[in-house]
């Protein structure tokens, strides 16, 4: 039982990331920002963001440390080889958009909406997050550790090569979503729902016996 249980894990494919490093970077205000614009090699030190349109605009090599991005509207704008340091946002609109090598370093976000969005080689490090909407996202090699994510919904989004390492979900929906090598192995859930998605997910035998009643009642099976 021990060898196929080794042979399994083996078979586990972690997500591939590296680092994320800045160098040379220009320091520069917060209303240096413009919709539609592009933004590089820069660092924003307690950016005020809140409320800004910022649609479309392209962020490439950029630090923010501290900013404040309450109601910032980010449809459609691109982030690539970017850290985020304490982002704060009561509400985050970040619909459609890209991140690609991108670390999100303990962040505060109450409702985070990313629904539709492509996150390839991305890292969340601790914070806490409310609501965190990847409704109809494509992730790719994305590591979630030590955060606390009251509601996490991943309907009918295609996840490959993700991890939440050591974190707390308060309800996790994978209703038609589409999962491979998706590792929850030491992460706290209350409840999932679309137990019909749960092809691809990796976990472990405490997490089995937490789902078991779960999947028997959806099976339509009665345990006696």
């Amino acid at each position: 039982m021990d060898k196929a249980r080794g042979k399994a894990a083996a078979r586990v494919v972690p997500p591939r990331l590296s680092p994320v490093e800045l160098n040379d970077l220009e320091d520069l205000p917060g209303h240096a920002f413009r919709r539609g614009g592009r933004h590089e090699n820069a660092r924003f030190t307690r950016a005020a963001m809140d409320g800004l349109e910022l649609a479309d605009t392209v962020f490439a090599e950029c630090r923010f440390d501290a900013a404040s991005l309450n109601d910032a509207q980010l449809r459609g704008a691109s982030f690539r080889d970017c850290i985020l340091a304490e982002a704060y946002a009561p509400v985050f609109r970040g619909a459609r958009t890209t991140w690609r090598e991108v670390e999100f370093r303990n962040p505060r976000l109450g409702s985070a909406e990313l629904y539709e969005s492509g996150l390839q080689s991305v890292r969340i490090d601790g914070g806490k997050v409310d609501f965190l909407n990847l409704r109809g996202a494509k992730l790719t090699d994305v590591l979630i550790s030590g955060c606390i994510i009251n509601e996490l919904d991943l309907g009918g989004a295609a996840a490959t090569r993700v991890k939440l390492e050591g974190c707390t979900v308060g309800s996790l929906d994978l209703t038609g979503a589409k999962l491979k090598d998706f590792d929850i192995r030491g992460t706290e859930f209350r409840g999932i729902s679309g137990l019909g998605s749960l092809s691809g997910m990796v976990i472990d035998e405490y997490q089995l016996n937490l789902l078991a009643p779960l999947i028997a009642a959806h099976l339509g099976v009665a345990v006696l």
